[in-house]
């Protein structure tokens, strides 16, 4: 096979020769989208030769995020970050935070078009607003990629669990596991669909399994932790003989909190998420019984591995199956 030569280049690219000759040989007056599309198009076509410094840090991949505070998110974007520095040059990774709360702003930052992108990786809620404006933006051909949980059912491609599988798990070790029978109830916030989906499964185990040990209620807490604490105590103030409990969403600590001063808190066979310093002395402590952690870091990967296969930056094909989550126990530790 010929090599690849200007013509070609310009061909994939939708683009004049004369501007793929001025994108390969550094000398500028070309628009960062434009310039963009020939670096792909050459970068695809195996173009033998180094591209200028010039034109490095053009394909720029935005994450968007929510919650700097919490652990979790915390490991998500670090992760992120420990990835984009083993990349080419080429590609830079810029990690952004948004307010969880605020749909608009959200939607606004995922339409805006201050700096190209050649891809969006997002961490977000899904709201109205923000199912279209991602749809938006992927019409516009920018590759999207939901990771954690979705902001759009249709559009974009999604990297996390199975959560209906985990929401299921939970269930499995509270029926087996439960010091006493009684009732169970679950927590979350439902502003996610990977909550909705993790109680979904939770529910449908002790549907299909009925018997002594029930779940009987469930409570709203928006992953916040005066929220959380004073559902749980309601919980607790509405089923005195409470003997399982179920975390489908954040704010572990402030359930733990709670657990620590109730004098039943470790009667209860408690389940929840991710392992972060809080939940890991919870475990030790007897306090909490099981997490299921949901690898942010392998999840991280298979984000930027699916925008680099969409940009022609790597012929690999990511692996299209859930991020396996990982259940700890303090025999775990």
């Amino acid at each position: 096979m010929s090599k690849s030569n200007y013509k070609d280049i310009a061909r994939l690219a939708g683009v004049g020769t004369a501007t793929v000759e001025r994108v390969l040989n550094g000398r500028g007056g070309v628009r960062p989208e434009l310039a963009e599309k020939v670096v792909i198009a050459a970068r695809s076509l195996n173009y033998p030769r180094t591209l200028p410094d010039a034109h490095r840090g053009l394909l720029r991949i935005e994450v968007l995020m929510v919650r700097p505070e919490t652990t979790f998110y915390r490991r998500l974007s670090k992760a992120f970050e420990r990835i984009a520095a083993t990349l080419d040059p080429l590609v830079v990774v810029h990690r952004s935070f948004t307010e969880e709360m605020n749909p608009e702003q959200i939607a606004r930052h995922i339409r805006s078009t201050d700096l190209p992108r050649a891809g969006l990786i997002l961490a977000v809620p899904n709201s109205p607003l923000i199912k279209a404006a991602v749809e938006a933006v992927a019409a516009q051909g920018v590759p999207v990629v939901h990771v954690v949980t979705r902001a759009s059912e249709k559009t974009g491609a999604f990297v996390g669990i199975d959560n209906q599988a985990a929401g299921r798990t939970a269930a499995w070790f509270i029926g087996r596991m439960a010091r006493a029978e009684g009732p169970v109830v679950a927590l979350c916030h439902p502003i996610y669909q990977v909550h909705r989906d993790r109680i979904r499964g939770f529910s449908d185990y002790f549907a299909a399994h009925p018997g002594p040990i029930a779940f009987e209620w469930l409570g709203f807490t928006r992953d916040e932790e005066h929220f959380s604490a004073e559902t749980l105590a309601i919980a607790l103030e509405k089923y005195p003989g409470l003997v399982g409990l179920y975390n489908a969403g954040g704010a572990n600590s402030a359930l733990i909190s709670v657990l620590r001063r109730h004098p039943r808190g470790r009667d209860i066979l408690f389940v929840g998420h991710e392992l972060t310093d809080y939940t890991r002395a919870a475990l030790s402590e007897g306090i909490m019984d099981v997490v299921l952690d949901q690898a942010p870091e392998a999840q991280a990967q298979r984000a930027l591995d699916l925008i680099l296969r969409r940009i022609g930056l790597t012929d690999v094909e990511p692996d299209p199956s859930p991020i396996r989550f990982i259940t700890i126990t303090a025999e775990g530790l």
